[in-house]
């Protein structure tokens, strides 16, 4: 009897882990509100208020399963993303925005959480490769508030807007 157990236990853990659905989720969103007091600055920081925002998202995915942290490479995307990451104990890793979900990008992040932080052209042209259409516009440029959600489970791919900290 003993034996069938065992034998039937581990037919059901067989059957049961090539069943399991490996599901991926992108957070996007773009940096918060960047100090635009000089013009000619390429690489400008956050504002006060911008970094409040910075906050208030890593609060919104305080109880959000998040297993990785994208960033560009410049100030105010770094600033929003760090205190996200550094709650959930990662560090911020970078992607190019020139070369985004590519499939090194694609085989790192499957069956992962993963917030992306870029800007109002990259966010939702990120977002567009990752579902294999050209479903979002760019953001407006006062817009940073909006979180894209997209989920790939087997070969279902969904998403959504929504307005967080307004």
């Amino acid at each position: 009897m003993k034996k069938y157990f065992f034998l039937l236990l581990f037919a059901f853990t067989l059957i049961s882990s090539c069943t399991t659905e490996e599901t991926t989720t992108y957070y996007l969103i773009r940096h918060a509100e960047k100090d635009r007091t000089d013009a000619t600055n390429p690489n400008p920081s956050l504002t006060i208020k911008g970094e409040q925002r910075a906050q208030n998202w890593a609060e919104y995915f305080k109880d959000k399963k998040i297993d990785a942290v994208y960033s560009t490479k410049y100030y105010r995307t770094i600033e929003t993303a760090t205190p996200t990451a550094k709650t959930k104990n990662l560090e911020v890793q970078f992607y190019n925005p020139r070369n985004m979900y590519d499939s090194i990008f694609m085989a790192e992040t499957k069956g992962k959480s993963v917030l992306v932080v870029g800007h109002s052209n990259t966010t939702p042209v990120f977002a567009n490769k990752i579902l294999g259409e050209n479903k979002y516009e760019n953001m407006d440029d006062s817009d940073n508030a909006s979180l894209y959600i997209v989920t790939i489970s087997e070969n279902k791919k969904e998403s959504k807007i929504e307005k967080v900290n307004e």
